[in-house]
């Protein structure tokens, strides 16, 4: 029997399929979209793709996503070096950055400790904050990690770890339990960093 699709759209609606949040109908009206869009478009999707996974690669200080190294918050000279924000994923940087509010750095871990998914502290950029914390003059860090369980068990294990050799706050638990960072309001975001407090074991 012939084949209703044809191969190639059947691999994009696939490929839209393994992407967060995108169900097969999804997938499926975001190809056909593709194909009934202008070509400069479908194609400049393509581009950016492309440009995405050559141009994009982690700072060797943060390890946040950047285009150069050491990306341009880590290298730009107004910024507090001696404050250091913590956070989970990239994204989590936006949305403190629309603070507008926080002029310290980052450290990105890339997720969070969770065993049933199988990531432990050693998945995490964990070590690389540590090491950060004894060579750089740190003198705070600010645990910013999602108020959910993963999280908490991060900032705990991260405050074990720099507990007595620096000091370790937390985001005030204006955040309502379970939210991501990156979901906050400016304004809640904004408190929260205000409003951080000493951690405790």
């Amino acid at each position: 029997m012939a084949q209703a699709v044809p191969a190639s759209v059947t691999r994009l609606i696939d490929e839209f399929s393994r992407l967060p949040g995108i169900g097969p109908k999804t997938a499926a009206r975001l190809t056909y979209f593709l194909l009934r869009a202008p070509d400069d478009q479908a194609l400049g999707l393509a581009d950016a793709l492309h440009d995405l996974k050559e141009r994009i690669t982690y700072c060797s200080i943060c390890a946040n996503l950047t285009e150069q190294d050491p990306c341009p918050v880590c290298s730009d000279e107004k910024r507090d070096q001696g404050l250091v924000c913590v956070v989970e994923e990239p994204l989590n940087v936006i949305a403190i950055e629309r603070t507008g509010h926080y002029r310290g750095v980052y450290h990105v871990l890339h997720g969070a400790i969770n065993p049933i998914e199988g990531i432990g502290p050693d998945q995490l950029r964990i070590k690389e904050l540590v090491d950060r914390v004894a060579s750089r003059p740190v003198r705070e860090v600010i645990i910013a990690t999602n108020v959910s369980l993963e999280g908490d068990a991060t900032a705990m294990y991260i405050y074990n770890k720099l507990h007595g050799a620096i000091r370790v706050t937390r985001l005030a638990r204006g955040l309502s339990v379970g939210s991501d960072l990156e979901y906050a309001d400016s304004l809640t975001l904004a408190g929260a960093l205000e409003g951080r407090q000493e951690m405790q074991e």
